[in-house]
């Protein structure tokens, strides 16, 4: 299993930490992410990429969004506990609310990024 806490509100980090996770669901491993502040507030948020050139960014945008919802469709997506309560962000679309100690409790024996 792959495991992902996501933090950085940077879309292009999310983007890459997604692919990663939707490289391994889409290869039959588990693929699991806990959404911390920074992500919370960023996953559905109008995808900004400060490193892409212009014409490139409403590409970026909509591949961003194409990714999200497959990691959504494919692997299990949580928000942080604390995230969501501090946040108030919807959470509606995922997994579910969890917390950050219990969310490492249920991957204890996967591969573990922080992004």
């Amino acid at each position: 299993m792959l495991a992902a806490v996501l933090e950085s509100d940077d879309h292009q980090r999310l983007y890459m930490g997604l692919s990663l996770l939707v490289s391994a669901a889409s290869e039959g491993r588990g693929a699991r992410a806990l959404l911390g502040f920074g992500a919370l507030t960023a996953f559905f948020a109008p995808a900004r990429a400060r490193h892409v050139a212009p014409a490139e960014r409403e590409p970026f945008a909509q591949t961003f969004e194409a990714l999200r919802d497959t990691a959504l469709e494919l692997c299990t997506v949580h928000a942080c506990a604390a995230a969501a309560q501090a946040t108030g962000a919807d959470t509606t679309r995922l997994a579910g609310v969890i917390s950050t100690p219990q969310f490492l409790r249920e991957v204890a024996d996967a591969e573990l990024i922080f992004v």
